[in-house]
């Protein structure tokens, strides 16, 4: 049986992620609105959230499951494909060098 590795949706981004439309297809989530959440061995996603159900931490909307390299989301109509967001860094251009003797043209 599969090891699914567990995220659990931090409080605010839940509230925000709760309220959303629904949107299929696969799901853009930032790393930073989530912490681990231990795992759980299951057949699958379904078999997953049925372990939980009665447990102290049963899965809610927004949690992720993760399996295979594969991340899962739980939404109110089941598990829908995720995938992480990674923000790209902004490069700083830098001014380029005026060359020496060469005049400056400020109108």
């Amino acid at each position: 049986m599969p090891l699914y590795r567990i995220y659990r949706m931090k409080d605010s981004p839940r509230q925000q992620f709760r309220w959303a439309p629904h949107l299929s297809g696969c799901a853009s989530l930032k790393p930073r609105d989530y912490e681990p959440g231990g795992q759980v061995e299951a057949r699958n996603e379904y078999d997953a959230w049925q372990a939980l159900r009665d447990s102290e931490e049963p899965m809610m909307v927004g949690d992720l499951l993760e399996a295979d390299g594969q991340l899962r989301v739980c939404k109110y109509v089941g598990f829908e494909p995720a995938q992480w967001v990674i923000p790209e860094l902004k490069q700083q251009v830098e001014p380029q060098p005026v060359p020496e003797g060469a005049e400056s043209t400020v109108s």
